[in-house]
């Protein structure tokens, strides 16, 4: 059994490359997630490196114990930080070493996996993740049956166009599994495609 932590680091590795050697205006293109720019996508992912765990507590207080209200507060107001600092906690061994309070391994790696896809996706370049974890956060989001994110894969036969992965039963929809892993986290893709919410 593969260590799950061991990919975080060659995730947002491959993820701070990338954008080290885009464009700037890269950092102002949309991303996956709703509203979001790829700079709040990557300082929604890096929030770990930066806030410590009181930090964090006393964020989550001023939310009102609301995590998607702390995430657009501090995505908002940490997108502006200089994209020098933003690549380095891409890179911080802090970060590569982080689990989310009761999600393990698992819960760290899909944050890494499932946000680094919300912008190369998006970006219609190659996947950061290393393509086993990428298969890795497939397998935990059928293994839900859509739970986390509210999508409904009632008669759905997903297919990963890039590798020999599929799950599920009924109508086929065929893409990277990349694209695979944004569809189960709910996201629309660049085409339009989405599932269907519950």
């Amino acid at each position: 059994m593969t260590d799950l932590q061991s990919w975080v680091a060659p995730t947002c590795n491959r993820l701070a490359d990338l954008l080290a050697s885009a464009g700037a205006e890269t950092w102002d293109a949309p991303s996956l997630c709703d509203k979001w720019l790829v700079r709040h996508v990557v300082a929604h992912m890096t929030m770990p490196a930066r806030l410590t765990p009181e930090q964090f507590g006393a964020e989550m207080a001023a939310a009102g114990g609301d995590f998607a209200v702390l995430s657009d507060t501090v995505a908002a107001r940490d997108a502006s930080l200089p994209v020098a600092d933003l690549l380095d906690q891409l890179r911080s061994p802090a970060l590569h070493a982080w689990q989310p309070p009761g999600g393990g391994a698992a819960g760290a790696l899909s944050h890494a996996v499932i946000h680094s896809l919300d912008v190369t996706v998006a970006l219609d370049r190659p996947a950061a993740a290393p393509a086993e974890a990428v298969i890795a956060i497939l397998d935990q989001l059928t293994a839900a049956n859509g739970a986390w994110f509210g999508v409904d894969l009632t008669d759905v036969r997903l297919e990963a166009e890039d590798t020999a992965w599929s799950w599920g039963s009924g109508r086929p929809l065929r893409a990277g599994s990349g694209s695979l892993v944004a569809l189960l986290s709910g996201r629309t893709l660049p085409d339009g495609r989405a599932l269907p919410r519950r």
